[in-house]
């Protein structure tokens, strides 16, 4: 089937994109993902502004989802935007892109403006998602008739609004995004389990040791519910940037830095983390009640330890 070969092809790219020095294939295919995402994002904001499409406005923080108590906005909003805010998976990508860049100061255009930028295509396929099927409660009704299933949304309103061959560029550009996160999730992984095992990466023969079986992994995940995947993903996403964020505040602290601008998301995200795990409907699923007063507990300790620690390191 089409949608097989297409795996296929994805599979054999990020087998190619692992094995091989970043600048060998990543770094050169990139601008081309780059550019498919901008000119999607650019004809999607085309066509919401010049069409006859009217954008909800913003009026209460009401929860919109069909079955809302499973979902609560916090902390269900800030796991779902898991990419765009604060991203501990980006800290797995940074030093690979980093590679790739030839001066320093390149870093702040590179990193800055890529996240700047991702935020608005995800604003603007916002606003055309709730605009195309006239509401939020739409939305999420057709949403639900088809398994919450969002790329048979993208499909849609790419093939009504930007045509044929718009279409096919503009769902090139949301594939894109994924598939630049796999190769480098894959190429990170490779990595990792190197340095944990102390396998050298010099000859391919190794290389492939342990990209076989992260791809035999990689291949189990993809007969699974994508939905719900993605949730877990998304959890384990956000509590690998809360230990980001307390590593990076204890580095601050040692070096007598500003320990603020980390200190208080790694406390925010402790708690969202801590209240989505005991909270979520796919993790263990208690009442909201319980399960925020125990992330509650759990950050508070956390605090309460590192002030500790901080004291006896002054």
């Amino acid at each position: 089937t089409i949608p097989s070969f297409w795996m296929c092809i994805i599979f054999i790219y990020y087998l190619i994109a692992t094995l091989l020095p970043i600048d060998k294939i990543i770094g050169r295919i990139y601008p081309i993902f780059g550019a498919t995402l901008l000119f999607m994002a650019l004809g999607i904001l085309c066509i919401l502004l010049t069409g006859d499409y009217i954008i909800p406005e913003f009026t209460s923080f009401t929860n919109m989802k069909i079955d809302a108590e499973k979902f609560p906005i916090i902390p269900t909003l800030f796991i779902t935007i898991a990419c765009g805010a604060i991203s501990g998976f980006h800290a797995t990508q940074s030093p690979l892109m980093a590679r790739c860049i030839t001066n320093e100061k390149q870093g702040r255009p590179v990193f800055f403006g890529a996240m700047i930028a991702e935020s608005l295509i995800a604003l603007i396929w916002a606003a055309i998602a709730m605009a195309f099927f006239g509401g939020v409660e739409a939305l999420q009704q057709n949403l639900a008739e088809h398994n919450n299933n969002a790329g048979w949304v993208v499909d849609l309103i790419a093939n009504t609004t930007l045509g044929r061959i718009g279409a096919t560029l503009a769902l090139l550009g949301v594939v894109a995004a994924p598939i630049s996160s796999g190769d480098t999730a894959f190429r990170s992984a490779r990595l990792i389990v190197a340095d944990f095992l102390k396998i050298e990466q010099k000859s391919i023969l190794k290389r492939l040791i342990i990209c076989i079986p992260l791809f035999i992994g990689g291949f189990i995940i993809t007969q699974l519910n994508f939905a719900v995947i993605w949730r877990y993903f998304a959890w384990t996403n956000q509590t690998l940037s809360v230990i980001t964020l307390w590593a990076i505040t204890v580095y601050l602290l040692k070096n007598g830095k500003n320990i603020y601008i980390s200190l208080i998301p790694a406390l925010v995200m402790t708690y969202v983390c801590s209240s989505y795990f005991f909270i979520g409907a796919e993790m263990l699923a208690t009442s909201f009640t319980l399960g925020n007063i125990i992330a509650c507990i759990i950050t508070l300790v956390i605090l309460g330890i590192f002030i500790k620690v901080a004291r006896t390191n002054r």
